[in-house]
C-alpha cells in the first residue's frame, strides 16, 4: 500500500469511523469483531451499477449460481440459467447468489478498494506488515440465499450496504471445522468448501449485519452466511500478508511431508512466522518448476 494512496484515504471522509478503527486495532488479526462504516448509498455500489460492472468483468472474474443451497454443499453448485446482468437486476426474484471478483480491475472500483483499505493501512501494516494483494469481491443476494459452510485465504472485512444477513463464524486453525488435510488439499489447488456438521452449530458464533454493520474475518476462519428477507448487498475487501502467504505454504508443505508418510504438525496461527516450512515448500515449487 503505497502512501500516495494512504494519504488520499486519510484526505477524505472516513469510510470507517474512529470506533471502528480502535475496535480494528485491539482485535486485527486474529478476532473476529464487528465495525461500522459509511458507504450505504455510494453510487458505485447500487444494483444498476453493479450489473453493469458485472457485465463488464472478464467470465472467470464472475461467478453466480442458485441461492437456495444447503450450508454444507460437495463440489461446484447449481446454476440458475441466466446471465449475470440478469441475476443481478432480477435478483429479487432470481433466487441467485453472485460475486464479483477482483472488482480492482475497474478504475473506479480499484480506486474505492484502495481508499477503504488506505485507512486501516497503518494498523495493518503495523501488526502484520506490508500489504500484498488487495482485492475487493461484491455479494449480490437473493432473498433467504445461502453461502455454503468454507473458508478464505485472505484478512477480510465484509460491508454490508443492503438488506441483512447473518454471519456464522468459527474459530480459525481449529481442525474440528477444518482438518489439516482440508486446508493442505485447499493450498495445493482444491476447493474451499467444507464438510458440514449439524454439531459445529454450537461453536459458532453469529453475527447479524444491517446495513452500516461489517465484519473482520480473520484468515481461513470458517463460515457461513444466511440471507434475510430481502435483498442483500455486501462489499468484501481483502488483503495478504507475508504471515498469511507462510501459512499457506507451510500447509501445502505439510501435504508433500504426508506423501512421504510422515504426520507434519499445523502451522501456528499468528504471530509464528512458520517461515521454516514456507521456505521449503517454495524450494519445492522451484525445483519442480512451478515456482
Amino acid at each position: 500500500m503505497s502512501k500516495n494512496l494512504r494519504g488520499r484515504a486519510l484526505g477524505a471522509r472516513r469510510a470507517f469511523p474512529e470506533r471502528s478503527r480502535s475496535f480494528f486495532s485491539s482485535s486485527y488479526p486474529e478476532g473476529t469483531h464487528k465495525l461500522e462504516h459509511n458507504l450505504v448509498g455510494h453510487p458505485l455500489l447500487e444494483l444498476d451499477a453493479l450489473a453493469l460492472l458485472g457485465e463488464a468483468l472478464p467470465p472467470e472474474s464472475v461467478e453466480y449460481n442458485r441461492g437456495d443451497l444447503p450450508i454444507g454443499v460437495d463440489g461446484k453448485p447449481e446454476g440458475n440459467g441466466l446471465t449475470i446482468g440478469e441475476t443481478i437486476r432480477n435478483i429479487a426474484t432470481s433466487n441467485s447468489w453472485a460475486v464479483l471478483k477482483n472488482i480492482e480491475q475497474n478504475r473506479p472500483f480499484e480506486g474505492l478498494l484502495h481508499e477503504l483499505i488506505g485507512e486501516l493501512a497503518p494498523i495493518i501494516e503495523a501488526r502484520t506488515g506490508k500489504i500484498l494483494r488487495p482485492q475487493g469481491f461484491i455479494f449480490i443476494s437473493s432473498p433467504d440465499a445461502v453461502t455454503p459452510y468454507h473458508f478464505d485465504p485472505e484478512h477480510n472485512i465484509l460491508l454490508q450496504l443492503r438488506g441483512h444477513k447473518v454471519m456464522t463464524v468459527f474459530p480459525p486453525g481449529d481442525p474440528r471445522f477444518a482438518p489439516d488435510a482440508v486446508h493442505e488439499t485447499y493450498h495445493t489447488g482444491g476447493g474451499r468448501e467444507l464438510t458440514w456438521d449439524e454439531a459445529f452449530m454450537r461453536h459458532g458464533v453469529r453475527f447479524t449485519l444491517y446495513p452500516t454493520d461489517a465484519i473482520y474475518v480473520p484468515v481461513m476462519a470458517p463460515h457461513f452466511v444466511q440471507n434475510g428477507k430481502e435483498v442483500s448487498v455486501s462489499l468484501s475487501i481483502t488483503w495478504r500478508s507475508e504471515w498469511s502467504f507462510a501459512e499457506a505454504d507451510a500447509r501445502a508443505f505439510n501435504k508433500v511431508l504426508r506423501r512421504w508418510g510422515l504426520q507434519p504438525k499445523p502451522p501456528q496461527r499468528w504471530p509464528a512466522s512458520n517461515q521454516a516450512k514456507a521456505m521449503a515448500m517454495r524450494v519445492v515449487r522451484r525445483l519442480s518448476g512451478k515456482g
